[in-house]
């Protein structure tokens, strides 16, 4: 009877408004609008996110961020206060920590302002040791990933109405005019703003903004019991070690030796929790906090897998048969290009995620002069996608459809290659159903690439086969194996 329940509550949007879609073909998260995903928008994420979207994003974060210690730093608390608890709970994207219906529980009931009074009191928000947003996580009382998240949302709440409505606007979903938009932060001016907006509105839950699954984590990167254990307590276990302290005792080979839990106990006196610790060091050796951010900007921060999301979603991953039998099933001919391409943006979307992202329908260049009828965004995460973007400009992977066999040539390599520039990219997929000969095609293919022209992979039904096999065995080398070959015989 309980899983029964449970299940009625779960109401996806894909479900909601009938994509005929599910995670891994979707570039945003599938959220359950009836409760709250357990994920969170990460800052550091956008971060490394490689588009204008996400430089967009980043900088958002950082102008409101420095306005708000900016204010504090100069005495204007009033100021700072009213900045911080202008931030509203974010239930329309349906991310966080709240069972069942949807609550916000980082940034309601008071908490933005309980926020704002341990930064205005904190020694490292006036001493100009905060730089970024998530150095809250480490300095200041009653900061984590789930404030983080709400905050982040806020502050890129423009960014990510634009997103919802692009999404909206590619799958048909019907946007609601005159929606309140929620507090959206206008870096021109450093104030909080308000307008009506078009919104996607579920009949029972309102509102909803959608969130790119390339920007969320279970977590943010920032810890602070990592960067107390880590750095605090072993600097001050050396310290101690250094000065041969009475913490500092020999082994029986005479090698000296001072224990963390003899450290903690010295220096956590009078103190009410490990923050307290982390502001008094931190402020009396910088160097510590520098040292963990160059840690941690080493460490892999990546987009979360398929396996990973459906395990917080508690779904299924892909049906790559289904996504598969979608391209093979479609009769080729004009008449379907457009059933095709809709196919193949589904099934490489959930193919070559999380190295592309962001797929962009009919995306135009010169003015809307020209077309491009898909462009993903290269995270280059691992594999082929992260070599190509170390060594070929690559920033974008441009993918044109053709639903025809056997009549592909050298306009329709004109075609793909016309779209390349040193800014958008060189790099793209020529999806077909089939080739009268493929050698000689591929061989066109290089001619291209010798001309300076760009690098153009052709994929024909058979080659979406072996990749969807590789895939489904989760054998990526093999996967990527067959782009790479493919792409080095561009070169030979």
């Amino acid at each position: 009877m309980g899983a029964t329940v449970a299940k009625r509550q779960v109401q996806r949007v894909s479900k909601i408004f009938k994509l005929g879609r599910t995670q891994g073909s979707l570039d945003f998260v599938d959220v359950n609008v009836a409760g709250d995903t357990r994920l969170f928008i990460s800052p550091t994420a956008l971060a490394h996110l490689p588009s204008d979207w996400g430089d967009g994003c980043v900088f958002l974060i950082q102008n409101f961020f420095q306005t708000v210690l900016k204010a504090i730093q100069d005495g204007r608390h009033e100021h700072a206060e009213a900045l911080l608890t202008a931030l509203k709970e974010p239930n329309e994207t349906h991310l966080g920590l709240s069972r069942g219906k949807a609550q916000g529980r980082a940034l309601g009931d008071g908490s933005a302002h309980r926020v704002w009074r341990a930064m205005a009191q904190s020694e490292a928000a006036k001493s100009g040791l905060l730089k970024d947003l998530e150095d809250t996580v480490l300095l200041i009382h009653g900061v984590g990933v789930d404030i983080i998240s709400d905050m982040t949302t806020n502050i890129i709440r423009g960014p990510l109405i634009e997103y919802t409505q692009e999404v909206c606007k590619r799958f048909g979903i019907k946007l609601h005019d005159g929606v309140d938009s929620g507090p959206i932060w206008d870096p021109t001016k450093r104030v909080w703003t308000a307008k009506y907006v078009e919104l996607p509105i579920s009949p029972k839950y309102g509102k909803i903004l959608l969130v790119p699954k390339a920007i969320v984590r279970p977590d943010v990167q920032f810890k602070a019991d990592s960067y107390y254990r880590h750095h605090i307590l072993t600097h001050l276990q050396e310290a101690e070690l250094n000065s041969r302290s009475g913490l500092m005792y020999l082994l029986k080979d005479g090698t000296p030796k001072v224990n963390k839990t003899d450290v903690e106990k010295k220096y956590m006196k009078g103190k009410d929790s490990i923050k307290d610790l982390i502001v008094e060091q931190t402020i009396k050796n910088p160097q510590l906090l520098d040292e963990y951010r160059a840690e941690m900007a080493k460490q892999p921060y990546n987009p979360l897998s398929h396996e990973m999301i459906a395990a917080v979603e508690l779904e299924e991953g892909p049906d790559w048969d289904t996504l598969l039998g979608d391209v093979l099933n479609i009769a080729p001919g004009r008449d379907t290009a457009a059933i095709y391409e809709n196919a193949i943006e589904s099934l490489m979307t959930a193919l070559f995620y999380p190295n592309l992202t962001s797929p962009n329908i009919q995306h135009e260049i010169h003015d809307g002069r020209k077309r491009i009828d898909i462009r993903y965004t290269n995270m280059g995460t691992s594999g082929f996608f992260s070599w190509l973007s170390k060594h070929f400009p690559s920033s974008h992977v441009w993918i044109e459809c053709k639903n025809y066999s056997k009549k592909v040539a050298n306009p329709e390599l004109d075609q793909l290659s016309g779209r390349f520039s040193p800014s958008r990219g060189r790099v793209g997929i020529l999806a077909c159903r089939s080739y009268d000969d493929k050698n000689k095609f591929i061989q066109r293919c290089k001619d291209t690439a010798k001309d300076d022209r760009g690098w153009i992979i052709p994929l024909d039904d058979d080659d979406l086969r072996a990749l969807v096999d590789s895939r489904k065995t989760d054998d990526l080398f093999e996967a990527w194996t067959l782009l790479a070959r493919r792409f080095e015989s561009l070169n030979d």
